[in-house]
């Protein structure tokens, strides 16, 4: 019987492979799928009350952060030979657009993912719900991707690395590190929470204004997410460029 932490490991699993720009709508479909089923034991019923609604995203978010797996620079060269610094940025930037937009597509056509999850489970607010959390945790990736291309990799435990994630998406800016994460709970105890909550509602009303025809609402739904996930990781790319200048022109010694 799988543990709550091998559940967790495939769950992170399945974004990672949602990230890649690359994947082919059938494969794109199956992992999306994955994620239905694995989110479905988060007591899917608080979806369907408004209030409960988002208190659900903000723990499925704050569950899976600690398990988003953030490549070191050495990958990002490996896998991108030849990128460095801006290009590199850029093109990470553009993968994870090229994914939540895919993820868009694939969310607003619910038929396109009921050949791999019970069709009882494949309800509208449980879909819109884990489009928004594989479209967050692939924007968390490339946040954590950002700051290791601009030499201010993520540090600490996994649950540090995710408060600081979350904090980072929350804000659109890079990371503090006078102030790191400590555990997955003081971020949700604090006015970090708040602007969490903030961020998922748009992000959730937003999806549900995809709620069109079939191919109308994907169609929006791509390219909404392709917008914000570009217009987020813009964000925080400018604000690290910024830093490492900055970093750049401190005398010798400081």
């Amino acid at each position: 019987m799988a543990t709550d932490e091998s559940k967790k490991d495939e769950l992170a699993a399945a974004v990672a492979g949602l990230a890649e720009s690359d994947l082919d709508k059938a494969s794109r479909a199956r992992l999306l799928g994955r994620l239905v089923s694995g989110m479905k034991e988060r007591g899917v019923k608080q979806l369907f009350a408004p209030r409960k609604a988002i208190g659900w995203l903000v723990d499925a978010v704050s569950d899976l952060a600690p398990h988003v797996p953030v490549r070191t620079l050495p990958v990002l060269r490996a896998h991108y030979p030849g990128l460095e610094g801006e290009a590199l940025a850029e093109r990470l930037i553009r993968n994870a657009a090229r994914a939540t937009a895919s993820v868009g597509a694939l969310g607003g056509g619910i038929a396109s993912v009921e050949w791999v999850a019970p069709p009882a489970l494949l309800t509208t607010p449980v879909l819109l719900a884990t489009e928004t959390v594989a479209v967050v945790a692939i924007e968390l990736k490339l946040i954590g991707e950002l700051h290791e291309v601009y030499g201010h990799p993520v540090i600490g435990t996994p649950a540090q690395r995710a408060v600081s994630l979350i904090q980072a998406w929350a804000s659109r800016r890079g990371i503090n590190p006078m102030f790191p994460g400590s555990g997955v709970a003081t971020v949700l105890g604090t006015a970090t929470r708040k602007q969490l909550r903030d961020m998922l509602l748009r992000r959730f009303g937003r999806n549900l204004t995809t709620l069109g025809p079939l191919l109308t609402g994907a169609a929006v739904a791509s390219y909404l997410n392709r917008r914000a996930t570009r217009k987020i990781g813009e964000d925080v790319a400018r604000d690290l460029r910024l830093r490492y200048r900055q970093s750049l022109e401190l005398p010798p010694g400081e």
